[in-house]
């Protein structure tokens, strides 16, 4: 089954870790990931802070910068893994180097 693992960072959380140190994690993380699952590294955004929110009400368009939701943990990024069922899914969540400076939502992908 194919799952979505959205990354929720707090961002101040992961601006106090060593930064070569977030990335050899991560790196460790796609590696395992790749040989394990055949998935290939997920997709990072940039920080809330540049991200542009529209919303239609009463046939108006409201245009915010800034995250739709004024919370500390953000969406920073997300895999697709195919993996045989929900344990697995989480734990490859556990592995994932964000989950010790946010939140990992994992998904089920409706399959058409």
């Amino acid at each position: 089954m194919r799952y979505m693992m959205l990354i929720h960072n707090d961002d101040e959380a992961l601006a106090a870790v060593p930064q070569q140190e977030l990335y050899a994690d991560w790196g460790a993380f796609n590696e395992a990931l790749a040989k394990a699952t055949g998935a290939t590294p997920g997709m990072r955004l940039k920080p809330a802070s540049a991200a542009t929110t529209v919303r239609m009400q009463d046939g108006k368009t409201d245009v915010l910068d800034g995250p739709y939701a004024d919370t500390r943990e953000q969406l920073a990024g997300y895999f697709v893994i195919d993996v045989p069922s929900l344990d697995e899914a989480i734990a490859w969540a556990q592995r994932c180097p964000s989950s010790k400076y946010g939140a990992i939502e994992i998904r089920p992908i409706v399959e058409q």
